[in-house]
């Protein structure tokens, strides 16, 4: 509402610049939990109240999201580094990050607007666009991001947005206008390198990676985003595409589009190679190069993994499915986690497992690699992507088991899955270490007796390098030795050993 008498300000705190500068000083620096939602209520503010000249609406918009970098910072390293939050916890960090990213980004497409729309005074945001376009583009791509981290639900409406701030540089020619992004933060972007990063990570199948591992996937994206290929036109060597005119995600090129002019094709260009060669030096020396900022120390062998997975969907011919699927409608009943698979498998157990924890879900698909199911409501917390489940096919008395390696959310207790089947045969038994500690509970998976390896699943931490374990079967004595752990989850370890059979005389 603009002030009486004759004003032309806008009755609004910052309608002062040395207020706004106040204000802004006074924002808690200790708390970035409130910090973040003060600024984000700041920008919201600004952007509704009618009345600001647009030059200086996109100056308090400027102040503010440079105001609250450190803080968005702060508790996204936080999300990151704590994986096992509580849901009140998760719900209030990712709601945080989220809605900040989703004004920042609201802002400067409003603003850009301005231009594009013909409002008053709005010619002075000309020399302003390149910089509004990279901000708006980057702020979308957060948005994008976190949605991966919480497998959706998504929105075409954000790739809508994204599409329409591109369309405006390609329009305006900035679209490689390389500018600093924000104050402080090395390096330059443009438009167009802001766009790759954001269909780039799209095109490299986030919905199969960890929370974590989608912060580093998202930290290679930048680091290598000046090497990506955008072109107008298909071209032998180009695996992806989006519609600038559509609003919808990126696309897989399974068969060419029909031709229009707002299509715009993509891949990791010179990126392929510069990763392959990334990939082997840090095999060799078993660290990334310190001139990769991955915001962290993490495990190489989780950076490793998600270099490989990288590598898989930048390729030119990304991987396609190596066993074919068939379309079943059929019900299935999951138990989750290592406890549970081991409750369903003896029924006998002293465990206190409630068959309330049992889900059903819908098989869509199967293939000789599992299933793909979809999930009318999720009962619990559990569900991620590595998570452990035992699987019974309806009508059937076997359990299989398997691990969730895709994860799509449609609402918060609805989604669907992609499942790796790692057994159709478990049996739990009493491992004995060969120190003659406690019996361990453990699942061994497809055994046979004329096998040389055996897998198995025990809980995590058991484990000792050098350990090796025996058990009991059919009156013969089966030791597993040189065992290794193949995989770990949040409440289980995968291991593989030698088996062999103990004579009776020894």
């Amino acid at each position: 509402m603009l002030k009486l008498f004759g004003s032309n300000k806008p009755d609004h705190p910052m309608a002062e610049l040395k207020d706004a500068r106040r204000i802004l000083e006074e924002v808690p620096a200790n708390d970035a939990f409130k910090a973040l939602d003060e600024l984000t209520h700041w920008l919201e503010s600004v952007r509704t109240v009618e009345g600001f000249k647009p030059e200086y609406q996109v100056q308090l918009a400027q102040l503010i999201d440079e105001a609250a970098q450190a803080h968005v910072r702060k508790l996204q390293r936080d999300y990151i580094s704590n994986p096992r939050l509580s849901k009140f916890q998760e719900q209030r960090l990712w709601g945080a990050i989220h809605g900040f990213w989703g004004e920042v980004a609201s802002m400067y497409l409003a603003c850009m607007d301005l231009f594009v729309t013909g409002a008053k005074g709005a010619d002075a945001l000309k020399p302003l666009l390149p910089l509004l376009s990279i901000r708006a583009l980057r702020a979308l791509a957060a948005q994008i991001k976190w949605r991966y981290i919480r497998y959706g639900p998504f929105d075409n409406s954000i790739w809508a947005s994204v599409a329409k701030a591109y369309a405006l540089a390609e329009t305006r020619k900035f679209t490689q206008t390389r500018l600093a992004a924000y104050p402080g933060i090395p390096g330059e972007s443009s438009a167009e390198q802001e766009f790759l990063r954001a269909v780039m990570m799209a095109a490299s199948s986030p919905d199969s990676l960890l929370p974590v591992e989608i912060e580093i996937a998202e930290r290679f994206i930048a680091y290598f985003s000046t090497s990506f290929k955008l072109v107008p036109e298909q071209q032998p060597d180009i695996a992806y595409w989006i519609d600038l005119a559509v609003g919808h995600p990126p696309l897989r090129l399974a068969r060419p589009p029909q031709h229009a002019p707002s299509l715009r094709f993509f891949a990791a260009g010179k990126a392929s190679q510069e990763l392959d060669e990334l990939i082997k030096s840090t095999t060799a020396s078993g660290q990334v190069p310190s001139t990769i900022n991955l915001g962290g120390n993490y495990e190489p062998a989780m950076v490793l993994g998600v270099l490989k997975h990288l590598g898989l969907y930048w390729s030119a011919k990304p991987p396609e499915r190596r066993h074919p699927r068939h379309r079943v409608k059929s019900r299935l009943n999951v138990s989750p986690g290592l406890q549970g698979i081991l409750a369903v498998l003896d029924q006998s157990s002293s465990l206190d497992f409630n068959q309330d924890h049992v889900e059903n879900w819908i098989v869509e698909d199967v293939s000789a690699g599992g299933f793909g199911a979809t999930i009318p409501r999720v009962k619990g917390e559990w569900l991620k992507v590595g998570c452990l489940v035992g699987l019974q096919p309806e009508g059937g008395d076997n359990w299989v088991i398997g691990i969730i390696r895709r994860l799509n959310r449609d609402t918060a207790l609805q989604g669907s899955v992609g499942i790796q089947s790692l057994a159709r045969i478990a049996i739990p038994m009493q491992l004995q270490t060969q120190n003659g500690a406690d019996a361990e509970s453990a699942i061994l998976l497809n055994p046979a007796t004329d096998a040389l390896e055996l897998q198995f699943l025990l809980n995590p931490g058991v484990f000792v390098p050098g350990q090796s374990f025996r058990f009991e079967r059919n009156g013969q004595t089966v030791l597993l030795m040189q065992a290794s752990v193949i995989e770990r989850g949040d409440d289980y370890e995968l291991l593989r050993a030698r088996q062999m059979i103990q004579d009776a005389s020894e």
